[in-house]
C-alpha cells in the first residue's frame, strides 16, 4: 500500500476510529481531508479509550506525521484542548508530528452563533446539526469572505477580515435572530493567542503530502463522518457540509486522484444513522433496541442515540461506485451476536419495481419499501475468532453474501473494540 484512502460507507459512526487506528500501523503518514470537529472517533489501546474530534487517529502511534488538511474546517480552540486532552492521556503531540494546511478554513464564533440560531429557527424541519459552526463556516469559504489559517498568520490581514466579517454578522445575528452582538476586539485578541500557538504547525500540506507519496511513503487518507452525510451524493439536506466521498481527497488534501492506489470502505454488519432523515432499514423495536444496547450506539461527539436498522446493501453499492472502494471492511458483526435471525437489506420496492440504487429524492426514498434475504444467525464465539476460518459457518455466510451482492471484497473483519479484535482477510 501506498497512498489509501479509508472512509465511511454508510451514515458515519462505523467505527472508522478503530480501522483507522488498525490500517495506520502501517502507514507513514495519515491525512485528514474534510469536515471539522463535529466528527468522532473513539479508539481503544489495551485499557485506554481515546476518543478524537479533529486530531487525525495516527496520533497514537509514535513516529507518524498526522496532517490536517485545507479541506478542514478548523476551530484553533477545539484543536488545542483536543491536544490538551491527549497530553493528560499520555500522547504527545507537537509540531513534528502534527501539521496544518495554511489553506484551511477558520471556525470563528460567528459561525457557532450563526449555526445554533438558524438550527433553532428551523424549528420541527430542524438538521440535526451538531452546533459546531461546520456549515456556516463552509458557506463563508463558499462566499469567498471565510478566514483562512494563513490569514490569521499575518495580524493586520486577520484584522481587517475579521471586522468585515464581525459587522456583517452582528447584522444577521442581531437583527435576524434577536440575539446579543459579538465584541470584534475579544474575538480579535483570542485569535492572536491562536495565531502564535498555530503558527509551528502551519505549513502548506499539499506539497508535503505529495512529497511523501513520491518519497514511497505510505499514506492513508483519513474521512470523517459517511458516504451518506456527503454534501451532493448524501440524504440532502440531512447531511454534512463537505464531500465526505473518495473524491474529497484530491480537493481536501490538495494530491491528483492519480496517486491514490485504493480505499477501503468502512461498513457496519449493520446499520446506524444520528439524526433525522430517512432510514429505510430502520428498526423501531425491540430488535433495534437490542441493537443500539449491544453496540453502544451512542454518538462519541453528541451523546445522542443513534437509530439502528438492518444491513442496507443498496447503500453499500452506492458507497462502492462513488468512491471506487477497492475493498470493505466490515465492523462490529459481534453486536449482531446471539440474534436467532439477521437481515440484510438486497433492495428497494419502489413504484411497483426493484431498484438497487439510492435515490436523490427523499419524497422518492421515502416510498422505498426494503427487500429483505434472511440468514441464520451466529453465536459469541465470533468476538474470539483470531482467522477467517476460525468465524463462525454462519457468519462467514452473512460475510460473503455482502461481496456477491456489492460486488466489492471484503478485506478486513473486526469483531469487537479492541485492536486485536481484528481479522485481516486480504489486502486492501
Amino acid at each position: 500500500m501506498s497512498a489509501f484512502i479509508v472512509l465511511g460507507a454508510q451514515w458515519g459512526d462505523e467505527g472508522k476510529g478503530k480501522m483507522t487506528d488498525y490500517l495506520a500501523e502501517g502507514a507513514d503518514v495519515v491525512v485528514r481531508f474534510q469536515g471539522g470537529n463535529n466528527a468522532g472517533h473513539t479508539v481503544e489501546v489495551g485499557d485506554k479509550k481515546y476518543k478524537l474530534h479533529l486530531i487525525p487517529s495516527g496520533v497514537l502511534y509514535k513516529n507518524k506525521l498526522n496532517v490536517i488538511g485545507n479541506g478542514v474546517v478548523l476551530d484553533p480552540k477545539a484543536m488545542f484542548e483536543e491536544l490538551d486532552y491527549l497530553k493528560n492521556l499520555g500522547v504527545t503531540v507537537t509540531e513534528d508530528n502534527l501539521i496544518v494546511s495554511d489553506r484551511a478554513h477558520l471556525i470563528m464564533p460567528y459561525h457557532k452563533a450563526l449555526d445554533l440560531a438558524k438550527e433553532k429557527a428551523r424549528g420541527k424541519n430542524d438538521i440535526g446539526t451538531t452546533g459546531k459552526g461546520i456549515g456556516p463556516c463552509y458557506t463563508d469559504k463558499a462566499e469567498r469572505c471565510g478566514i483562512r489559517v494563513c490569514d490569521l498568520l499575518h495580524k493586520d490581514v486577520f484584522k481587517e477580515r475579521l471586522k468585515e466579517n464581525i459587522e456583517a454578522k452582528n447584522q444577521v445575528l442581531t437583527k435576524i435572530y434577536g440575539l446579543d452582538e459579538l465584541n470584534f476586539d475579544e474575538i480579535y485578541e483570542e485569535y492572536l493567542i491562536y495565531a502564535e500557538k498555530l503558527r509551528p504547525y502551519v505549513k502548506d500540506i499539499s506539497v508535503r503530502v505529495y512529497n511523501e507519496i513520491k518519497a514511497g511513503k505510505n499514506v492513508l487518507f483519513e474521512g470523517a463522518q459517511g458516504n451518506l452525510l456527503d454534501i451532493d451524493y448524501g440524504t440532502y439536506p440531512y447531511v454534512t457540509s463537505s464531500n465526505t466521498i473518495a473524491g474529497g481527497v484530491s480537493i481536501g488534501a490538495g494530491i491528483g486522484p492519480n496517486l491514490i492506489d485504493s480505499a477501503v470502505g468502512i461498513a457496519k454488519a449493520y446499520t446506524t444513522r444520528v439524526g433525522k432523515g430517512p432510514f429505510p432499514t430502520e428498526l423501531l423495536d425491540e430488535m433495534g433496541e437490542h441493537i443500539r444496547t449491544v453496540g453502544h450506539e451512542y454518538g462519541v461527539t453528541t451523546g445522542r442515540a443513534r437509530r439502528c436498522g438492518w444491513l442496507d446493501i443498496v447503500i453499500l453499492k452506492s458507497a462502492a461506485r462513488v468512491s471506487g472502494l477497492t475493498s470493505f471492511a466490515v465492523t462490529k458483526i459481534d453486536t449482531l451476536a446471539g440474534i436467532e435471525k439477521v437481515k440484510m437489506c438486497v433492495g428497494y420496492e419502489f413504484n411497483g419495481e426493484v431498484i438497487d440504487y439510492f435515490p436523490a429524492s427523499l419524497e422518492d426514498l421515502a416510498l422505498c419499501k426494503p427487500i429483505y434475504e434472511e440468514f441464520d444467525g451466529w453465536d459469541s464465539s465470533v468476538e474470539t475468532a483470531k482467522t477467517y476460518e476460525e468465524l463462525p459457518k454462519n457468519a462467514k455466510i452473512y460475510l460473503k453474501r455482502i461481496e456477491e451482492l456489492t460486488d466489492t471484497k471484503i478485506s478486513i473483519v473486526s469483531v469487537g473494540p479492541r485492536r486485536d479484535q481484528t481479522i485481516v482477510v486480504s489486502e486492501i
